[in-house]
């Protein structure tokens, strides 16, 4: 019994790792993306910043400059202030492109927040984003962002 759960356990760690390695650049990038603003602006989470972001990231938010410290601290407030509000994020890709160890995109960024499974509020933004290829994966090191007024 043991080394048939032994079996499997291998077996499902090994797919899981050959489906990653399976992923295109530019499907890296649009998951890089998404897990950057679920981890980052919706569940606030600093380590997220640090996961998904290089040392040296800028955000130029709407005429602002964002660094990685200014992003932790909006995340401090945004966790004192959440009072059961989400934030639930999709991306609609216009271009990514990849070359070698660098990649850009462009996207519209949708942002739907809902209190009490109510939606209170959608927003949209028109961004772009720079990654480069690290050790550890795929890390953002640049994003402008300009908000769409509906």
């Amino acid at each position: 019994m043991t080394r048939v759960t032994v079996f499997f356990i291998l077996l499902f760690t090994s797919s899981f790792s050959f489906s990653q390695q399976q992923q295109t650049d530019e499907q890296q990038i649009k998951a890089l993306i998404q897990h950057a603003f679920d981890g980052v602006w919706s569940d606030f989470d600093a380590k997220a910043v640090d996961e998904y972001h290089t040392p040296d990231f800028l955000l130029l938010e709407h005429g602002e400059v964002w660094t990685n410290d200014i992003i932790k601290g909006y995340q401090v407030k945004g966790r004192a202030n959440s009072n059961g509000i989400k934030r639930t994020n999709s991306f609609e890709f216009l271009k990514v492109e990849v070359t070698g160890s660098r990649a850009w995109c462009a996207y519209k960024n949708f942002a739907t927040i809902s209190k009490d499974n109510e939606v209170v509020k959608k927003l949209e933004w028109l961004e772009s984003a720079n990654a480069i290829k690290t050790p550890s994966g795929w890390k953002l090191i640049l994003m402008h962002s300009t908000r769409v007024n509906r």
